[in-house]
């Protein structure tokens, strides 16, 4: 047997050491050669095979570090992709959990000369967001995988959509207002009675008698005091809200279109918001079964921890801590004091938080402001009990 067979304990000696990780700087990536010391690199590097391996490289070595660069930049974006996707993270930490392969592709053999060229390089072409602080570089990766890619498209898309709907509602608005300034001259002309109806009007209040032909020359006349006293008499109907002169006499403000688009917007959200269903985590109930009575939890006030096919909550009661599920026929709102935070967990403004102004106990209903969200300020006069619930601080 010789000295160097697979099963002497030279050999099994010689495999143990070449195990692990061992210097970068004695390994021969044309080659794929890991050498123990120095003098081994030596003798490799003068060895036959080393040296056609040479030859190859002298022929084209551009190529061949471009296809080491190409290849080391893919493997360690793609650690990073599996490791730290989401986190920002030191290079060095990176770098050591990348060379734990001792097969990767070492970074001799590559255009950058140490790491910090290949962070900075990461940094110009985008492909992670690289940060110098006194502790070291520190790189973000940038996920541009076509799935991510594809759901920001979708979620710049429906931004879009929501802008160019609102600014259709506005230029709507718009229309509509113009739309009501067009009928201020009919207003305004509506206002001054004329001189015959002045006239009329003066023999009415005098009490003098009105004296109206019936002949065939005379007949338009007399359809037009008709008119004119019709006009006399019916003017105080007028709808005021409808038209309402400003006091320079200038310009007539008609709120009535857009009164009904901004009615029929909130109808439209009533529709929409209005379900059958009103759970939802993080609001305080209270308990209104009265077969959990002999348990003592009837009118207990509890924590909805979570919902469970939109109709069942899984309640946790504030004084016991204990974990119940109930379904919403027998659970009722909570009204916290004034000025306590509320969930609108119904209707045309189902999830937004609020604060609770006033409570009117005849109507049944109170007095809320919303204070986060795009109706962010929002003043609503009338939210009937059931429609909103106090929500945990």
């Amino acid at each position: 047997m010789g000295k160097n067979e697979f099963l002497t304990p030279k050999a099994i000696a010689n495999r143990i050491k070449a195990k692990g990780l061992q210097k970068l700087r004695w390994y021969c990536q044309m080659c794929q050669k890991q050498c123990r010391d120095e003098n081994g690199f030596k003798c490799h590097c003068m060895s036959e095979s080393h040296q056609r391996q040479m030859e190859v490289f002298g022929q084209n070595p551009n190529r061949i570090v471009d296809g080491y660069s190409e290849e080391f930049e893919n493997s360690f974006l793609e650690h990073m992709k599996r490791s730290h996707r989401f986190s920002r993270v030191a290079a060095t930490v990176v770098y050591n959990e990348y060379i734990a392969d001792r097969h990767h592709i070492h970074m001799n053999s590559t255009q950058w000369a140490t790491l910090t060229d290949f962070v900075k390089y990461l940094g110009r072409t985008g492909k992670c967001k690289v940060d110098e602080t006194p502790k070291g570089w520190f790189i973000t990766y940038i996920d541009r995988d076509s799935e991510t890619l594809f759901k920001e498209k979708m979620k710049n898309k429906r931004i879009r959509a929501d802008i160019v709907d609102e600014e259709k509602q506005e230029r709507e608005i718009r229309r509509q207002i113009e739309r009501a300034e067009q009928f201020i001259p009919v207003a305004n002309g509506a206002a001054q009675p004329s001189e015959s109806d002045t006239n009329l009007l003066e023999k009415l209040e005098t009490g003098e008698k009105i004296v109206l032909s019936l002949g065939s020359s005379s007949k338009p006349i007399a359809k037009e005091k008709v008119g004119s006293s019709k006009l006399v008499f019916e003017e105080p109907e007028i709808d005021t809200k409808k038209a309402r002169v400003k006091e320079n006499g200038k310009s007539v403000k008609s709120g009535g279109a857009l009164d009904d688009l901004m009615k029929e917007q909130e109808r439209a959200k009533e529709r929409i918001n209005r379900k059958d269903y009103w759970l939802c985590e993080g609001i305080i109930v209270k308990v209104m079964s009265k077969a959990l009575a002999k348990n003592g939890y009837y009118k207990q006030k509890g924590i909805v921890r979570k919902v469970i096919d939109k109709y069942v909550g899984e309640i946790e009661m504030l004084d016991s801590k204990h974990v119940l599920r109930v379904d919403q026929e027998e659970l009722e709102t909570v009204i916290p004091q004034i000025g306590g935070l509320v969930r609108i967990v119904n209707g045309a403004y189902r999830g937004s938080q609020a604060k609770l102004l006033a409570v009117d106990t005849d109507k049944f209903c109170a007095r809320v402001q919303i204070e986060k969200g795009i109706y962010d300020g929002r003043v609503l006069q009338a939210v009937e009990y059931e429609d909103f619930c106090k929500v945990v601080q």
